[in-house]
């Protein structure tokens, strides 16, 4: 079992940047494949990207490939999505996952276990 609790999200305008976070309480973070997710309202839920158990490989949907960044700090028991260049069509309530998996890269949701409370993120223009 891990819980997970995302922070960070807020109105930022068009261009800027924001940080989130997801910190994992209970089975070994490393253990897990970690991913983000997002779900914009009228929409269903959609990957934004994943990070391997070390945090030597991400991987990323191509709407966000160049601007976003996953990150891991595993002595922390914390992932990060840094997001830069935030479009208007960024806007979403964001969820991290956790996998207890021996697959990487995991792009579907149902192959996530764990989610948390989710963080908004509302870009203006």
């Amino acid at each position: 079992q891990v819980q997970l609790v995302e922070s960070g999200g807020r109105l930022v305008q068009a261009g800027g940047s924001l940080r989130l976070s997801c910190a994992a309480s209970g089975r070994t973070f490393s253990s897990y494949v970690m991913g983000w997710f997002r779900q914009a309202p009228g929409k269903e839920r959609e990957f934004v990207g994943t990070i391997n158990w070390s945090g030597g490989s991400t991987y990323y949907v191509d709407s966000v490939k160049g601007r976003f960044t996953i990150s891991r700090d595993n002595a922390k028991n914390t992932m990060y999505l840094q997001m830069n260049s935030l479009k208007p069509e960024d806007t979403a309530v964001y969820y991290c996952a956790a996998d207890y998996s021996s697959t990487w890269p995991q792009r579907s949701l149902r192959e996530y276990d764990y989610w948390g409370q989710g963080t908004q993120v509302t870009v203006s223009s």
